[in-house]
């Protein structure tokens, strides 16, 4: 997910979607202890997607006080 994509989205979107992504990386990970997933640049590309998301809910709390 791209930063304009984050940034379109709502406070509570931001929020579900951080839970959603929180839960795969849990899934991936597991799944990678057990046995090599086929495409480990995945649990990358999820990490930075949480990142991202907790970047712009930052922001946005600083815009708002």
């Amino acid at each position: 997910m791209k930063q304009n994509e984050i940034a379109q989205l709502s406070d509570t979107e931001l929020t579900e979607r951080l839970a959603e992504v929180r839960t795969q990386l849990d899934k991936l990970q597991l799944n990678h202890s057990v046995s090599p997933i086929e495409n480990p640049l995945k649990i990358r590309s999820t990490r930075r997607t949480i990142a991202r998301i907790l970047t712009e809910m930052g922001n946005r709390k600083r815009k708002s006080a």
